[in-house]
């Protein structure tokens, strides 16, 4: 699961030059530099004949940026330093560090002006209105009832913006808010977690990761931690997972389990009866195309924990299979496979079928894994693969591997690179039926009886077809959200749709002002309450729908400055990966992605209401 669609990829990974205005090139964040990495430090960096003074990339990992940076300008890398322009060795400082530089100061809430009075003992998060995690529920339905929203389709066409937080010398606003107890639990790539009050945006309190933070926090009941009653789990860019105090933010306990170098965490970890489940993504595809590079051996897995002690219960490969030598390149280095099937999304659970539910990204090795591209259902207590569908068979992929770029590593046949990076639904209809719901990233969504081994029962396309181009790909990336009798995906070319979940029918598709010529990225998560959809977009917009028939009820334009509670300098930008969040009668949206050429950066927490 790649975070862009296809005219994007060489630009994203540094392969050629972002389109942009020579004089001012667009800042890219912490994930734009593993491209450059791979192709041109890996010469050297995680061989086993290394020079002495190149340390494995595991251990460059752990070093800040600073330092990174001042080793290829100034210390024992300046030579090998001088092949890189002063922005590939930023990108590559900053990738290979998982934070952005500058932001360990900049980022510090205690010098911020908006500090909260008070910090009064946090109530019970599961007692009040809240949006805890990626989907809200253990199900990741993404559906808020309307008790816990406190919004109405009637009432959504009065929202309007509250407070604003910047999160300081950040480029991508990318972990999506989390609501509990009157608190909203945030991450960004400036590697802090803050915990601002939900009403007025002060804030109580900041912990610093060792990494940029992309994915949802998750809050729940904790024991023998002292007076701790709560902790906030969230894992970071560099693979790790922590748990910290949700009172005072301080640290509870980490875990760091997949020693890959490429290991990260990119979704929210799912709590559920004083457990904690999480998916393992990488970034090793970005460009292993290159003979240096010994491609592949990163494997997506899910790791469960005692929430309250942070012991590792298991961990599990989705490839079951570990990697094997199966020749060398012309270059002369090492081959393997299998490999790939990232996690790339928060693990659905299932306590009556005691089962843990994932989505799995594409191969990087030929042939493909059963298990790539496929919903993966896990025994809950001890992680092993119980069933796997594959929505699409054969999918090996690297990121590059097109035209004269094509080398020895890449697959026979590249792609097509369609990941199910969504955290599979988990919906009973009204009649008492079962079933997993999720989409592909060529635009199918499908159905799956978990009663009966994931047996198919419906798969719909959705994408509306494109007279100007038919070859047009316009998917599911990172989920819908799903009520009692639809689910409503947003497509990565524009636009959203509905289908009904009893037969996989498509009731409507809102094209958002979308046409061949102006393709706008939908595919963030949707968000839905009874009467609305909530749909971010990547130009900035923020759009609440009608369920019903997907007409218009309220716009937003995020792509704008802002003057934050915080007297952070902060603007908006593109919405490419989290999707908003609905809580006692306010709507939160995290607005900035800087990841690639086409994207529009940003560092901005938005919390908006009808008061």
């Amino acid at each position: 699961m790649k975070l862009y669609y296809i005219p994007s990829l060489l630009a994203l990974t540094g392969l050629v030059h972002a389109q942009a205005p020579a004089a001012q090139p667009p800042r890219l964040g912490t994930e734009s530099g593993f491209g450059i990495f791979q192709q041109k430090c890996m010469t050297c960096h995680g061989k086993a004949d290394a020079p002495e003074k190149a340390p494995d990339p595991q251990v460059l990992r752990q070093l800040a940026p600073e330092r990174i940076l001042d080793a290829l300008t100034n210390g024992v890398m300046k030579i090998q330093g001088q092949a890189l322009s002063d922005e590939e060795k930023r990108r590559v400082a900053e990738s290979v560090s998982g934070r952005l530089l500058g932001t360990a100061a900049a980022g510090d809430p205690k010098t911020m002006p908006n500090q909260c009075a008070t910090n009064p003992p946090l109530r019970d998060p599961s007692a009040g209105p809240a949006w805890n995690g990626w989907g809200v529920d253990t199900s990741n339905t993404r559906f808020q009832t309307a008790k816990a929203a406190g919004l109405t389709a009637d009432s959504v066409a009065k929202l309007k913006l509250k407070w604003s937080f910047g999160f300081p010398g950040g480029l991508s606003a990318f972990g999506q808010p989390s609501i509990a107890a009157g608190r909203v639990f945030v991450g960004s790539d400036n590697a802090y977690v803050y915990s601002l009050d939900a009403k007025t945006g002060c804030v109580y309190w900041g912990f610093q990761a060792k990494a940029g933070i992309r994915n949802a926090m998750t809050v729940g009941p904790i024991k023998g931690q002292g007076a701790t009653k709560y902790a906030v789990f969230f894992g970071d860019l560099k693979g790790n997972m922590y748990a910290v105090d949700a009172q005072d933010g301080r640290k509870l306990w980490e875990d760091h389990p997949e020693q890959h170098f490429t290991a990260r965490f990119t979704a929210a970890p799912t709590f559920y009866d004083g457990k904690l489940y999480a998916g393992v993504s990488s970034w090793e595809e970005f460009s292993a195309r290159t003979l240096d590079y010994p491609c592949c051996t990163s494997r997506g897995s899910v790791v469960a924990w005692d929430a309250s002690t942070g012991k590792r219960l298991w961990h599990s490969y989705v490839i079951p299979e570990e990697p094997k030598p199966i020749r060398k390149n012309s270059k002369g280095v090492q081959l393997w496979a299998p490999a790939g099937a990232s996690v790339w999304n928060s693990p659905t659970v299932d306590p009556k079928r005691k089962m843990i539910y994932v989505g799995t990204g594409d191969a990087t090795t030929e042939p493909a894994a059963e298990t790539s591209d496929a919903i993966v259902a896990l025994d809950m207590a001890a992680g092993k693969i119980v069933w796997s569908y594959q929505a699409e068979k054969n999918d090996a992929f690297l990121v590059g591997c097109n035209g004269a770029n094509r080398t020895e590593n890449c697959p026979t046949v590249n792609g097509p690179d369609w990941d199910i990076g969504n955290s599979p639904i988990l919906r009973t209809l009204p009649n008492g039926k079962t079933m997993l719901v999720a989409g592909t990233k060529n635009g199918h969504i499908f159905a799956l009886d978990p009663d009966n081994k994931g047996a198919q029962l419906w798969r719909t396309p959705v994408s509306p077809a494109s007279p100007g181009n038919p070859q047009r790909v316009s998917g599911v990336i990172w989920g819908g959200a799903a009520d009692p009798q639809f689910a409503y995906f947003g497509l990565s070319g524009g636009g959203v749709a509905a289908v009904q979940l009893s037969t996989g029918e498509r009731a409507w598709f809102n094209p958002l002002g979308t046409d061949d010529k102006n393709r706008v990225w939908n595919a963030a998560g949707t968000t839905a309450i009874p009467g609305v959809v909530f749909v971010p977009g990547g130009d900035g917009k923020l759009h609440a729908i009608s369920s019903k028939d997907g007409k218009s009820l309220w716009e937003y334009d995020s792509n704008q400055s802002y003057d934050t509670v915080n007297k952070v300098a902060a603007k908006g930008g593109s919405i490419r990966a989290p999707g908003i969040t609905v809580a006692g009668g306010m709507v939160f949206a995290g607005s900035g992605y800087g990841f690639g050429g086409n994207d529009i950066a940003g560092n901005v927490l938005l919390a908006f209401s009808t008061e």
